[in-house]
């Protein structure tokens, strides 16, 4: 039988609205933990498991191709069989999955269960935002929960470190997945009595060939950013990019022509929509890029252990926190445009501190950059989300917000291959290679810092010193190029979004589709129960 609720919008009582926002936000939080967290694990996960290069790429990969390439159908499901449902058979999956990860015997084992963990994950990532967009009706409340839907979701990333460097200096590798089942306990036992359900009730059915297309336009699209950034300029690297690009045009020519497509590509149209999925999409260029970089600047130059260096990278949670919190009142204040805009041009203004970062640089420097970017980002989130979710009818939601998600996945792909191609060129460029090294050691040392100091560590002790010298150097003079790189397309978005936003109202009501007479069956289809 079809959800009645769906027809309309339901008013929820305050402790149930505010109950399934807390569910949402831990599930957020347990994504984004985990898309950080294993960087940490990586080199005890080698010495314990030894795998191959190409193994090790797949480990570590794996789990952001399957995720990317089934939000949009994810999305879309959870739309037709309801959201509340999606959500918690994908948080069972997921613990299933991290229990198979954190006991994984073998490389082969350990990929296949990270594959699981990222088509678990789909689930829950557009779940979350569309139950909540369902359960807030009311606009100003509802950008008030995103908005802290999205603050957990960038601190997140931030504690990511922090919990991997803990429990990485108590117990193994597989600890770090481990911690997720007790809190898919929770999700999926509080869910079950707190969450609505809703869905859509004339959702169509799911068109196989778009479902294939989008699988494979996105995750080739993305494989390509992320092996461009290891400077793999190779025909088997760019084939797949551009067969990727060329599926994904196939693929939206094909929406167009569907009674019910996947993706309604006509929202794109919408200012409000396009500007700030593009928005948002940049700000994760913005935070992965940061997170990939620093990650590297805090263990490889200052040489702190992966513990310290979790710590060091909270202050960016903190402004994260603050961001998301704050952008319902800058919103109401300011405009949607200015809101957008600030956030990016304050991220633009981290990054320019950034630049400045030098190798004896001051703490308290990292934190006011690090808190700035980290305002920046979240409230350029916080607003887009909102914005994004206010903008499609609330029973499109899961699609909707899956297309954010997309674009979100899509964004720090981008940010770690541009930014990374940008620090990898501006790296060796600078790097001045001391007199008599080995020709085969000299050509290690300009594939990255961390292979330059694994080399020094078996040369002579003059020379290893001098290379150790050289090489930091070369590593700072790419950091200053990269973030001032990011700085000039932050504000450069700013600038745009300003522009292509304005006029868009502080507060956006419900899209006329959502009227419950114009979402209600026709009488002559009703069920006899709802005549």
């Amino acid at each position: 039988m079809t959800d009645v609720s769906s027809y309309g919008p339901r008013v929820y009582g305050a402790g149930r609205r505010w109950g399934t926002l807390a569910i949402s936000c831990l599930a957020m939080l347990l994504l984004a933990v985990d898309m950080t967290v294993l960087h940490l694990a990586v080199p005890k996960l080698v010495s314990d498991m030894a795998p191959s290069s190409t193994q090790l790429l797949w480990i570590l990969d794996m789990y952001g191709f399957a995720l990317a390439g089934l939000l949009i159908t994810m999305g879309n499901l959870g739309d037709r069989i309801g959201r509340k449902r999606l959500l918690l058979i994908g948080s069972a999956c997921f613990a299933v999955a991290s229990l198979l990860t954190a006991y994984a015997t073998g490389p082969e084992l350990l990929i296949a269960a990270r594959a699981l963990l990222g088509v678990a994950g789909a689930t829950l990532m557009p779940s979350t935002l569309s139950i909540i967009r369902n359960v807030f009706t009311d606009p100003k409340e509802r950008t008030t929960a995103i908005g802290l839907w999205s603050s957990i979701g960038a601190m997140g990333f931030a504690l990511g470190p922090l919990v991997g460097g803990a429990l990485l200096n108590e117990f193994w590798w597989g600890s770090v997945f481990l911690i997720n089942v007790p809190v898919c306990a929770v999700i999926v036992v509080a869910g079950a009595f707190v969450l609505p359900e809703s869905r859509d009730p004339h959702p169509g059915r799911l068109d196989l060939p778009s479902i294939v297309m989008s699988i494979v336009g996105i995750v080739a699209v993305v494989y390509a950013m992320k092996e461009v950034v290891d400077g793999a300029w190779r025909a088997e690297v760019l084939v797949p990019g551009v067969v990727g690009l060329a599926v994904l045009v196939l693929f939206c020519v094909r929406q167009t022509r569907l009674a019910k497509p996947l993706i309604d590509v006509s929202l794109f149209r919408r200012r409000a929509f396009s500007a700030t999925v593009s928005a948002t999409m940049i700000g994760m260029f913005a935070m992965m890029s940061m997170s990939w970089i620093f990650a590297q600047f805090f263990q490889l130059v200052l040489g702190w252990s992966p513990l310290v260096s979790g710590l060091a990278g909270l202050p960016a949670g903190i402004g994260a926190a603050s961001g998301g919190i704050l952008a319902a009142k800058l919103i109401q204040t300011a405009g949607r445009a200015a809101a957008t805009a600030t956030g990016l041009l304050l991220a633009a203004v981290g990054f320019g501190l950034y630049s400045q970062v030098g190798i004896d640089v001051a703490y308290w420097f990292l934190v006011v950059a690090m808190i700035v970017t980290g305002f920046g980002i979240s409230l350029t989130f916080a607003t887009a989300n909102d914005t994004v979710m206010a903008s499609v009818p609330r029973t499109r939601a899961g699609a909707a917000s899956a297309i954010s998600e997309t674009a979100t996945e899509l964004g720090g792909a981008l940010g770690i291959a541009v930014l990374g191609s940008v620090l990898s060129a501006a790296y060796r460029s600078n790097l001045a290679l001391p007199e008599g090294l080995p020709a085969e050691a000299a050509r290690h040392a300009e594939d990255g810092l961390g292979t330059a100091l694994e080399v020094a560590a078996g040369l002579p002790g003059e020379t290893a010193g001098r290379l150790t010298e050289t090489a930091r150097e070369a590593f700072m003079s790419a950091l200053s190029a990269t973030t001032l790189t990011g700085a000039a397309v932050l504000v450069v978005l700013g600038v745009v979004v300003l522009f292509t936003m304005r006029g868009i109202p502080k507060v956006l009501d419900e899209p006329e589709q959502d009227d419950p007479a114009a979402l209600a069956p026709p009488k002559e289809v009703a069920p006899p129960s709802y005549r």
